[in-house]
């Protein structure tokens, strides 16, 4: 692959990748590294006349993430991997994705929706890529993308009135 090439790729499309993995594994060090390796695989394996590369990159990233996911239940449970939190400093990225208190809501929210409908709405919000697209990355239908953007938003609705209720 052409440096301009991957250069121009790494620019344009890091901080959604990486976003996009922060919302997999809600660790900052573990999406950055996954990110890295996205762009990695870019560089070894794309070829330049690939039709549309920022979702191969999307797939390429959860395909790694997934990976990271079996790879690490076998020593561990996930639910101990340590969640990075906006106040840490590290992320300049995703502190402002969290700054403003409603931001943070919705952050949570999307954290306690399951993988496919967390994964389609940020895809779909957070990475403006369309259902095709989802579904392409997902392999999945584009009506089930559809589906489940209509039920992950219904759920952080109710979520977030919940928490606008218990404040």
């Amino acid at each position: 692959m052409n440096n301009e090439l991957l250069k121009k790729l790494y620019l344009q499309y890091y901080n959604e990748i990486y976003l996009y993995l922060c919302s997999l594994c809600h660790n900052a060090a573990v999406a950055e590294d996954l990110a890295q390796e996205t762009f990695l695989k870019a560089l070894l394996s794309l070829d330049e006349s690939h039709t549309n590369m920022r979702a191969w990159l999307y797939t390429v990233a959860r395909n790694l993430y997934f990976n990271f996911q079996k790879k690490y239940e076998r020593h561990s449970s996930v639910s101990e991997l340590p969640e990075s939190t906006a106040d840490e400093g590290t992320d300049d990225i995703l502190n402002r994705i969290v700054f403003s208190e409603q931001r943070k809501m919705l952050y949570r929210a999307m954290k306690r929706l399951d993988i496919r409908c967390r994964e389609v709405l940020t895809l779909q919000y957070f990475g403006n890529l369309s259902q095709k697209e989802i579904a392409d990355i997902l392999h999945i239908t584009a009506e089930n993308v559809r589906v489940l953007a209509y039920r992950g938003k219904k759920q952080i609705k109710q979520i977030m009135e919940k928490m606008q209720n218990e404040l």
